[in-house]
């Protein structure tokens, strides 16, 4: 019987993981530029963690984690987001106490969420994310969002729309609650037993609930901005004018709000409005999250960041038709022919390498024109022809594959021979 793949799960093979490469080379190139440096977290962690940290009447929480007990009888739960497991190193090590603040830290790696598979979205999935926690400056929810912005550009995306909202301060949140509970009170009936659930927990999560979006309470529902008291404006002023200045278009959007419980102030969202790129728009999302820290037993802390999903890039990459192929290119491809050469251009193999120089060889005792056809493949730079009778006079014969020219070359200096190529660009 054979036995496929998981459902909401892939192989990412040679030919495609070349892209991944890019991308995420591209993103820890942008990280260091702007002074995040990386973190990784287990891969599972104590369940309590998600439900204090992301907040038990989230989706997340409630219904797509991959939550197990061990053999200890502990709950467990496979990641299903990186910020509260930042979180949670940042305030067991003590990080807090460290000479530089803020402290700026970036993740990626595979992130667990039962949830139903479409495209771009998966089952087991990569995120990209970065966390700065420690400031209160509205300057540093810029950069966070910059940061964003271009990584996006960078890799050529250009149909990109940011869209940003305050959820304000605690204050401003608390009149916010008590509008929305007074709002949908009294129908709360007509809806879903989730959000029947959130009123009196986190009324705010009732307008991020997909089954009752089109409710006509919804549309009438108080907004959050309309709540912020003078303190929470001019932070998201401050904010506004800084992306300003940063040349990054954005529009506010008064009905966003953020799945997740611990954000407060900033909160956006990047989205993709290219044709095609299907129903789900959103590329990555972010916010402010002031009392985090605290929930998870550490010093009070303000923290902002985002997340961002690999495979959704990919997939707006595809949407806008930019071209994502990528080819592997060696440096030399080493063609022998005789038991003698064959014997021989094993060790010589291990030379180039060891000396920093891509090369293969036939594993398959080709002849000529097809090892010739398997260095096309590979797109190598230079194939080094060595027979028994080249091997007795010491010599190799290389050919420039772009060119078309070739010459011979002693075997005592073909390391250095080719070295000197490589410095050149192989030109």
């Amino acid at each position: 019987m054979s036995i496929s793949i998981p459902r909401g799960t892939q192989d990412i093979l040679p030919g495609n993981i070349e892209l991944w490469q890019q991308i995420e080379s591209k993103a820890r190139e942008l990280c260091a530029n702007y002074q995040y440096h990386e973190i990784r977290t287990p891969i599972f962690e104590h369940t309590e963690l998600f439900a204090r940290g992301v907040g038990d009447t989230t989706d997340i929480v409630q219904k797509e984690m991959y939550t197990f007990e061990d053999r200890g009888g502990r709950s467990i739960t496979l990641r299903p987001e990186g910020t509260a497991p930042v979180v949670r190193a940042f305030v067991e090590k003590k990080m807090f106490g460290v000479a530089n603040q803020p402290v700026k830290l970036y993740y990626m790696g595979p992130m667990f969420r039962y949830e139903r598979p479409q495209s771009g979205r998966f089952r087991q999935f990569v995120q990209f994310g970065v966390e700065a926690l420690g400031s209160n400056d509205p300057a540093i929810d810029a950069e966070v969002i910059s940061l964003a912005m271009n990584l996006y550009k960078q890799m050529g995306l250009r149909r990109l729309k940011l869209i940003i909202n305050s959820l304000g301060d605690k204050e401003s949140r608390q009149a916010h609650r008590d509008a929305l509970i007074s709002h949908f009170k009294p129908r709360i009936g007509e809806f879903c037993r989730d959000c029947q659930t959130r009123l009196e927990k986190n009324p705010l999560r009732i307008l991020d609930c997909k089954q009752d979006r089109d409710h006509e309470l919804m549309k009438t529902a108080p907004a959050i901005i309309d709540y912020l008291n003078d303190e929470s404006k001019a932070y998201f002023e401050k904010v506004q004018k800084h992306l300003t200045a940063l040349n990054i278009e954005f529009e506010v959007d008064a009905n966003l709000v953020r799945g997740l419980d611990y954000y407060n102030h900033t909160a956006f969202e990047i989205m993709s409005d290219a044709e095609g790129f299907g129903a789900i728009t959103t590329l990555c999302g972010g916010g402010r999250y002031n009392g985090l820290a605290e929930e998870l037993g550490g010093p009070e802390t303000p923290g902002i960041g985002f997340a961002l999903s690999i495979e959704r890039l990919i997939a707006a990459l595809n949407a806008e038709g930019i071209g994502t192929e990528t080819h592997e290119q060696i440096d030399c491809y080493i063609a022998a022919l005789g038991e003698e050469a064959r014997d021989y251009s094993v060790g010589l193999l291990q030379q180039l390498r060891l000396a920093g120089i891509s090369a293969e060889k036939d594993y398959l005792n080709r002849k000529i024109k097809a090892q010739f056809k398997a260095a096309d493949r590979l797109h190598a730079r230079v194939v080094a022809v060595l027979g028994d009778e080249e091997l007795q006079n010491n010599v190799i014969n290389v050919k420039d594959m772009s060119t078309g020219e070739q010459i011979e070359v002693s075997l005592d200096s073909f390391v250095p021979y080719l070295q000197k190529l490589q410095s050149k660009g192989g030109n």
